[in-house]
């Protein structure tokens, strides 16, 4: 069976419609060199320089993959694949502002010290590019890493969307926390 497409990043953003296409595309643009070199985490997974572009282009081609093998099974979600797209887009935004690389070491920028600081960067940056969100969208972006201290027993946190994001998240920061690798038969190549 061939392998299916996978896609890099800024075309998956082209997927997008209007006005967050646009948005979208100049937030990746503008800061490429950030996105290209940044770590996906300090230690648990993508932790290299470029990791965070190869966690945030692997959940995206995930979710494309998913999604699509969902609706083929006559299960298909409740939201538009835009919608999962732009969500795992947003989800760890902060991150390419969070450390520097100076001398050869990975330094925190200072910027970011608490989850709280870390969400207030993201939908500061989501504002500074006027990318448009929906209730739902909101949703998937703050609970994209689970509920954590907002779970509650007496009724879903998290949306659908929310949950899809967290599972493509899991899946690449748990299950493919060393991918992608050059070479890997399902990727760009790293």
């Amino acid at each position: 069976m061939p392998n299916p497409a996978y896609y890099p990043l800024r075309e998956i953003l082209e997927f997008q419609p209007e006005p967050n296409r646009s948005a979208c595309l100049r937030l990746y643009d503008e800061n490429a060199e950030r996105f290209r070199t940044a770590r996906g985490s300090s230690h648990n997974h993508q932790a290299w320089m470029g990791g965070y572009h190869g966690h945030i282009e692997d959940m995206l081609n995930c979710a494309i993959l998913f999604y699509r093998t969902a609706a083929s099974t006559g299960r298909p979600l409740p939201f538009a694949l835009a919608d999962a797209i732009l969500a795992v887009f947003l989800h760890d935004l902060e991150k390419p502002w969070r450390f520097d690389f100076v001398d050869g070491e990975w330094r925190n920028t200072g910027l970011m010290k608490t989850k709280a600081d870390r969400a207030a960067f993201r939908w500061t940056k989501i504002a500074e590019y006027g990318i448009v969100l929906t209730p739902e969208l909101v949703n998937a972006v703050t609970y994209a890493e689970g509920e954590g201290d907002d779970y509650r027993p007496d009724r879903r946190v998290m949306n659908e969307l929310a949950g899809f994001v967290h599972m493509m998240d899991v899946m690449s920061a748990r299950v493919w926390h060393d991918r992608p690798r050059a070479g890997d038969p399902w990727s760009d190549g790293g």
